[in-house]
């Protein structure tokens, strides 16, 4: 096992919000906000997250969706995702005129599944405690696959949906579990580092007896970088069904459909984030 801790990001600003964040105010007047967080992984241990809330957010309001998603990245573990796309759905999701909560999970030892499913369990357990959240959407890329679907194979009350982006195939068996729960699996057809083929496994390995999509992208690499806003906007729907809240045909438009990560700022914010560390490439 790898013993060092994550590198802190919290310090980052840029690592709070999408680079054009401030583009929703024209579509919404009350924007998120983001909290750093360090949760407790029993002892001393503790491992970073960026939590986006909305505005004004409190588990007690009648209007509010007890529920969360939360975004794991791959084998270096980070808090951006492929092609940065993490920044962008927790801004748009927590936005909404009903937001939806999103934690970016880090890791505290990237790539070995048995810490990082106990990382994802104690995040659920701190939201349940500290915001009344008691269900969860998973959402891995890559390596993220094998904690997404560790989880939600053990935790059938809890994790309500789980989707990927470019999921491995290894530490994935506990996704024959999850049916009649919803399943979004996203792949690239021209991703080098795990082929398309993967995901048509979990596809098939989920089986016929319960909600399951599989999303291929012509020629697309490892991080939808060719694709990334409509990968978005497929994960952003895919969460809000799975915890039973319907996005406005406006909001579709105003907030979910806005480019919030110009594509020259990708790549920067996924090293800046941690996401390129490990075994973890875009083509």
């Amino acid at each position: 096992m790898n013993t060092s801790q994550p590198t802190s990001r919290s310090a980052t600003p840029s690592l709070q919000h999408a680079t054009n964040f401030p583009a929703l105010k024209q579509a919404q007047h009350s924007l998120c906000t983001v909290e750093n967080l360090s949760i407790p992984v029993g002892g001393t241990s503790k491992v970073p997250g960026f939590l986006h809330l909305p505005a004004d957010y409190s588990p007690t309001q009648s209007n509010r969706v007890p529920a969360a998603a939360i975004l794991l990245s791959g084998a270096g573990g980070g808090v951006t995702g492929p092609s940065a796309m993490y920044l962008s759905i927790g801004d748009k999701l927590a936005s909404l005129q009903r937001g939806i909560p999103v934690l970016r999970l880090d890791y505290r030892y990237p790539a070995d599944t048995n810490p990082c499913v106990k990382d994802v369990i104690s995040a659920m357990d701190f939201m349940e405690e500290k915001y009344s959240i008691n269900r969860f959407v998973l959402v891995g890329w890559s390596f993220g696959g094998a904690p997404v679907f560790t989880v939600g194979g053990r935790e059938s009350e809890r994790v309500v949906g789980c989707a990927t982006v470019a999921s491995q195939t290894a530490a994935t068996s506990a996704i024959r579990y999850l049916p009649p729960r919803p399943v979004l699996l996203l792949h690239g057809t021209g991703d080098h580092t795990l082929s398309h083929r993967c995901s048509q496994d979990l596809y098939d390995w989920y089986g016929p007896k319960g909600d399951r999509t599989l999303k291929l992208f012509p020629g697309d690499n490892h991080a939808l970088s060719r694709n990334t806003l409509e990968a978005e906007v497929l994960l952003c729907n895919f969460i809000a069904k799975c915890v039973g809240l319907s996005i406005e045909d406006g909001d579709q438009d105003r907030i979910l459909g806005k480019p919030l990560v110009p594509d020259g700022k990708k790549i920067q914010l996924m090293e800046k984030g941690g996401d390129l560390k490990g075994d973890e490439h875009v083509e």
